[in-house]
């Protein structure tokens, strides 16, 4: 057996960044401005825009810049091995894809578009699979509980995608490009401003004819149609008013054990809000927003419809340095199916509040909501935080947070299909985390280091009922402890960016100290990309340790590294090229058991236009 360590070879690069920071020797006003882009600004850590130094949180910003010299043909791409992710993969483009934010369930992260929640009411997790990356330009990654700024599943942190706004003269672009499983994909945006109008409008194509992501059962393909259009009018006094809307539908291939089928599938948010400066210190904020998601799976005669509708007012009150932020939500979620749902709708209303201290060095993060759902009654959650500024580069966080997760439609009610039946004995999940960090800039890099312990009752997770491993229901597992480090650092040096990140996670079911199944123990992530002048340069190593595929942890999944390299070129104003190679070396891995990985694989593509 060959067995490798990558986590070895990446600790050494972690330790050389701040190393080569170091030696950059003093700041010049380019080290200043690239300091500024590894200081970014977060929005999702607090409900405001902060610093990640004064998030005072565990956060990762993947912008525009990245997003682009990387063209990810998956969200999760983007994602996967980040500090704290972990991401799994039934096999490729468009198939059931998990996010697990520091060893929480996939159903523990919630995923926002521009603040609007992307759910489906009866799985209880997102369908990141049908997101086509090339429409945001940001990405936000919160780890840590947020359930008292968010509410339900903000169990393991919060994922938010930030659409462009818009801004200056009306700014077309255009990319065309394939590759490996006779892929094709194209994607146009439009965007501007016109006095206080933003605009933004976009579309995009993906067809694929999929690989064998099931030994001997054939390839397996996807397509996805894109249209996303943000538009946004700021008044003279202040005011502004903004809608948003995201549509995704296509269809996808799988393997119904054995027997081929497909799914039709939409995934859709909606959502108009209004802001308004009430005092020079108080401004409120009213969004209403619906996300949608519909999947029609004729081999099993199954059509799933599920709808969360929510209204949610948020005020805003500005003393002198300290911020206050209150207000309520309320949601509906309601599935129409095929399946006969004990239940198919329920109620939940919260209250929230935040305040935001600043008594420099010190700072204060306190928030605090309280749910009352129909289904199961009432939690109530909160969060401290405290940050010192040790001097102008170094700050020290300390948090404890609660955060708590609803059962789904699915877990509660699914009726026996054979493969899967719902427990309506569940209760919801709670859990409590500390977390340590500390985080530092040097010349044009930065470090960040966190610690931290959840202590989980009644983790919801899956157990084989049969012994056969087809056969699942969900239950609570008494009690479960998760505990990890996560390492994230990056810098720009001379004509390079760099960023690198370690994470270890143990996950241990308490009751039989067996690790909770689907979570990689450890992971690793460095980036390098180097801008040649019209040329670019880049790389990515991701690598991760070994999961288990079961709660008994019979069933061992390997750890894997894999390795992509991409180059681009500026050949003529306005136009430019690209082309990445995934997985350059073709190792053979499964996140999820029985479901092949993609091999090596080549993408090209050309684009015109754009910022």
């Amino acid at each position: 057996m060959n067995k490798s360590h990558p986590s070895r070879g990446l600790a050494f690069a972690l330790a050389a960044l701040p190393l080569a920071v170091q030696a950059q020797g003093h700041a010049s006003a380019a080290d200043d401005a690239a300091a500024e882009t590894l200081n970014p600004l977060v929005v999702t850590a607090a409900l405001a825009p902060r610093t990640a130094d004064e998030s005072l949180a565990s956060v990762t910003v993947i912008d525009q810049a990245q997003l682009r010299r990387q063209d990810p043909t998956d969200i999760t791409d983007a994602l996967r091995a980040q500090p704290g992710v972990d991401v799994t993969s039934n096999g490729g483009f468009g198939k059931n894809t998990g996010v697990y934010l520091r060893g929480t369930g996939r159903e523990s992260t919630p995923l926002l578009i521009d603040g609007i929640r992307l759910r489906s009411a009866t799985d209880g997790a997102p369908a990141w699979q049908f997101l086509e990356p090339r429409l945001f330009e940001r990405i936000e990654i919160v780890r840590g509980p947020r359930g008292s700024l968010y509410g339900a599943d903000a169990v393991g942190g919060v994922v938010q995608l930030f659409t462009p706004e818009g801004e200056g003269e009306p700014t077309p672009r255009i990319t065309l490009g394939g590759g490996s499983f006779d892929t094709r994909r194209a994607s146009a945006s439009l965007s501007g401003r016109e006095g206080g109008t933003r605009y933004y409008v976009a579309a995009s194509r993906l067809e694929s004819d999929g690989y064998e992501i099931v030994d001997g059962e054939g390839d397996k393909g996807y397509d996805n149609t894109t249209g996303l259009m943000r538009l946004s009018h700021t008044f003279a006094g202040g005011a502004e008013l903004g809608v948003l809307a995201l549509r995704a539908r296509g269809n996808t291939e799988f393997d119904g054990y054995g027997t081929p089928g497909d799914t039709d599938y939409a995934q859709q948010v909606a959502g108009v809000y209004g802001e308004l400066p009430v005092t020079e210190n108080w401004s409120t904020r009213l969004t209403l927003s619906e996300a949608r998601d519909e999947q029609e799976t004729p081999l099993y005669g199954s059509v799933f419809d599920t709808q969360t509708r929510t209204a949610r007012w948020e005020n805003t009150l500005a003393l002198g340095p300290h911020e206050l932020v209150a207000g309520t939500e309320y949601s509906r979620d309601e599935v129409d199916s095929t399946t006969a749902f004990d239940e198919d709708s329920r109620d939940n209303t919260a209250v929230f509040s935040q305040a935001l201290l600043d008594f420099s060095p010190l700072s204060v993060q306190a928030s605090l909501r309280h749910d009352d759902n129909e289904a199961f009654g009432e939690e109530t959650t909160g969060s401290l935080a405290l940050g010192v500024a040790l001097d102008e580069i170094h700050t020290l966080r300390a948090s404890y947070g609660t955060a708590f997760r609803a059962p789904s439609f699915n877990d509660l009610y699914y009726p026996d299909d054979g493969y899967f039946v719902g427990n309506p004995d569940l209760d919801p999940e709670t859990s409590e985390t500390f977390e340590l960090g500390l985080r530092g800039q040097l010349g044009r890099g930065f470090w960040d280091l966190a610690v931290y312990r959840s202590e989980v009752d009644d983790l919801i997770t899956n157990i084989d009922t049969d012994g056969d491993g087809f056969v699942d229901t969900p239950e609570n597992v008494e009690r479960a402890r998760i505990r990890g480090v996560e390492l994230a650092t990056g810098a720009e040096v001379n004509d390079w960016t760099l960023r690198a990140a370690l994470t270890y996670t143990d996950p241990e079911n308490r009751e039989t100290g067996k690790r909770l199944p689907n979570r990689a123990s450890r992971s690793l992530r460095f980036d390098a990309d180097r801008a040649l002048g019209d040329w670019s340069l880049g790389g990515s190593l991701i690598a991760q340790g070994e999961r288990y595929a079961d709660a008994d942890n019979t069933e061992r999944l390997g750890g894997f590294a894999t390795l992509d390299l991409r180059a681009g070129w500026s050949f003529a104003p306005g136009w430019s090229t690209r082309l990445t190679l995934e997985n350059l070396l073709d190792k053979q891995y499964q996140t999820v058991r029985g479901y092949n990985s993609p091999g090596r694989a080549a993408f090209v593509s050309v684009s015109f236009g754009g910022r």
